[in-house]
């Protein structure tokens, strides 16, 4: 366990919210699902497999019966590997909600061999970012309507190691690493969330802020390609030295909940944070040309067209 580990001290109430939360059958997603039912929040889990969700579900409920003024729990089906389901996900939150207060994207897939999504895309690329990027602007206006509203975005510090390839975003011209691969989605999750928080500014749109973060290094099942892409036996190997620093699911999901919840940093956006705290990120991840960059060819290479998520009615 790391000596110093950020705590999100807040004892918000989330009851008569609605916090909608990807990829949360395990690991830290699940235990920000935790934290907010407990809070009293109507939480969505958006998850690809609902076997492993209503498992989670289950659990949590479980853990939580002897508990006054718990939440809710809805379960909806979202593959991040189909800009389809995306789609199809986004448009059943948006027809049956009518507020989305919380929006955590939490969802990723580290380091693993390479492949692709169902449109084509660089697998990590499209899975961490595209997906995400697509999600978030879809269900933007109906969050425009819940403020205040906060987008949490679970990025990494890996995001530091290498920079992003805009030539070649998804590996067709140059030989795939996936640690590099992981570094640029990673990457792509801080941009994103600074320039969402542009330009909401720009659109004078108040009360909607944004967040990324580093959640720590943590005992999940994210490092389960490592043997696949670094060499067999690697996991085990890596989880030994880094034992002493590792971090468990329910100390990992700390600064996600900061973000989401906590007063403190209610009034911040586009920020980027590690154990509670703002964290100056890499430089690659403060420029504001990439970052409107990366915004425009995301648009494109996901179908925007002329769809405007900044307008409230739509």
């Amino acid at each position: 366990m790391p000596l110093f580990s950020g705590r999100c001290l807040s004892t918000a109430k989330l009851i008569g919210k609605t916090a909608l939360i990807t990829g949360c059958n395990t690991g830290i997603g699940k235990e920000t699902v935790l934290d907010f039912y407990k809070r009293g929040a109507r939480v969505i889990m958006a998850c690809r497999s609902m076997e492993k969700a209503e498992e989670a579900k289950s659990n949590i409920v479980d853990a939580c019966k002897d508990l006054p003024d718990v939440g809710e729990l809805v379960l909806v089906k979202l593959d991040l590997t189909s800009l389809k389901s995306v789609r199809q996900c986004a448009q059943h939150i948006v027809d049956s909600e009518p507020q989305i207060n919380i929006l955590v994207n939490n969802a990723g897939i580290m380091m693993c061999p390479k492949g692709e999504t169902e449109d084509g895309f660089e697998i990590q690329f499209g899975t961490n970012h595209l997906a995400h990027f697509l999600f978030t602007l879809l269900l933007l206006p109906k969050i425009i309507k819940s403020t205040p509203a906060r987008i949490v975005t679970v990025s990494s510090k890996a995001h530091t190691r290498y920079g992003i390839n805009f030539d070649d975003l998804n590996y067709k011209k140059r030989r795939y690493n996936a640690a590099e691969a992981y570094s640029q989605s990673k990457l792509a999750n801080v941009l994103f969330s600074r320039e969402l928080a542009k330009k909401l500014k720009e659109h004078n749109i108040e009360g909607v802020n944004t967040y990324s973060l580093h959640p720590g290094v943590i005992k999940t099942e994210l490092g389960r390609h490592l043997n696949d892409t670094l060499f067999p036996g690697a996991r085990p190997i890596i989880g030994f030295v880094l034992s002493p620093f590792m971090k468990n699911p329910e100390l990992g999901a700390q600064t996600t909940i900061y973000c989401s919840v906590d007063e403190k940093c209610a009034e911040e956006t586009g920020l980027y944070y590690s154990d509670c705290a703002v964290t100056t990120p890499a430089r690659s991840a403060l420029k504001d040309d990439d970052a409107k960059k990366l915004w425009d060819i995301s648009a494109e290479l996901v179908g925007l067209g002329d769809y405007n998520p900044f307008k409230p009615h739509q």
